[in-house]
């Protein structure tokens, strides 16, 4: 797996707004009756006013993701979250995975996944469960998530919804003993600036926009209705450890760090090319430069000799010559999207290594008192 191969969300997500509505079952504009408004339609109403806080996930649609997410490995996944939008909290009570197909057709991919998902969100509203569309998830390699992928996703997402996230999940940090859950969001002023579609050095820079101001993490608190609670303390049995606890103690932390420490170096290999792809353009834009300055004294110089000559001078740009052709400016977003992920890995390769000095600490003392 490389370092940073995106995960592809099926074009689904970039369902039309009328299909939306139908799937979700929110009323036309022209027949909502404001005496009537349903409970969505208000939540939907105040998502602009109240910042989202925490995104609160029942612990059946937590199970459902780690189960999917493992059993195709190593193969990355993704799927539908669906729940509600209420106030600063965005309740997430039901996922369904997408269907994976080895195709190349991305047309036909794209068109047989917002089928599928269209279909599903129909069947669920039949049955009575929540429908409302709140994002996706996904699984990643070691937190190999920030692609321009993503970034297109939520973009796309949000053509339908204010307020969506993006679940990422990590199967293989998991198994080191922690919940490697994540719920990410893009920020307001980067998105602002996206859609712009100027990401130079200088817009980036008049907008103070900084690899720390792409995604924004939410908290995620993992809630279980009072029947689910009820029958998980009847299950638990009187063991004091469970497998979760003994994965902690693993003192193999050599694969793990490697792995960190390989892909953070395609990262450094990666940042190096964008720097010289930057500096390439400096150097060409002031060899532009030179040679404007060049032409334009040469033609200085000779409207100074027709004036001299009793005829017109010439203009002094010339919009045909190449000398005067803008050169594109080459975009930041990677280089932004590189550093992030050259932090998260740092942050990765920090925790454990904190960790695996825990562990050796404790066996040093557990050999000693023996």
């Amino acid at each position: 797996l490389s370092s940073r191969a995106p995960v592809r969300v099926p074009s689904s997500s970039q369902l039309s707004t009328r299909a939306f509505r139908q799937a979700s079952g929110i009323s036309s504009p022209r027949n909502l009756d404001q005496s009537k408004m349903n409970f969505a339609a208000v939540a939907q109403k105040e998502v602009g006013e109240t910042p989202l806080k925490v995104v609160q996930i029942d612990g059946q649609v937590l199970l459902k993701i780690i189960k999917h997410c493992k059993e195709c490995m190593p193969s990355l996944v993704t799927g539908q979250l669906l729940g509600l939008d209420i106030g600063s909290t965005l309740e997430v009570t039901n996922s369904f995975p997408f269907p994976s197909r080895a195709t190349t057709d991305a047309d036909e991919e794209g068109t047989d996944g917002a089928s599928y998902q269209l279909e599903m969100m129909r069947c669920l509203r039949e049955v009575n469960v929540d429908n409302n569309t709140v994002g996706w998830y996904q699984s990643t390699y070691l937190g190999s998530y920030q692609t321009v992928e993503l970034i297109e996703t939520f973009l796309s997402y949000q053509e339908n919804i204010k307020r969506c996230v993006c679940i990422v999940y990590d199967p293989y940090r998991s198994m080191q003993g922690c919940l490697a859950l994540k719920a990410l969001k893009l920020k307001d002023s980067f998105m602002e600036v996206y859609r712009a579609g100027d990401l130079s050095s200088e817009t980036l820079t008049k907008s103070g926009i900084t690899w720390q101001d792409i995604f924004q993490e939410i908290p995620v608190s993992i809630s279980n209705p009072t029947l689910h609670a009820t029958l998980i303390q009847q299950l638990e049995t009187d063991t004091s450890a469970n497998q979760a606890d003994f994965d902690r103690l693993v003192l193999s932390t050599n694969p793990y760090l490697e792995k960190n420490l390989e892909f953070m170096t395609e990262c450094l290999d990666d940042l190096q090319t964008e720097s010289q792809k930057l500096s390439f353009y400096q150097r060409t834009l002031a060899r532009q430069q030179q040679q404007q300055a060049q032409w334009l004294q040469k033609r200085r110089a000779e409207n100074f000799q027709r004036r001299a000559a009793g005829e017109e001078a010439l203009p002094e740009e010339d919009p045909s010559n190449p000398v005067f052709k803008a050169l594109p400016e080459p975009s930041k977003l990677e280089s932004l999207l590189i550093t992030d992920q050259i932090n998260n890995y740092c942050s990765q390769i920090n925790q454990f290594a904190a960790q695996g000095m825990e562990k050796m600490y404790l066996m040093h003392g557990l050999h000693t008192d023996n």
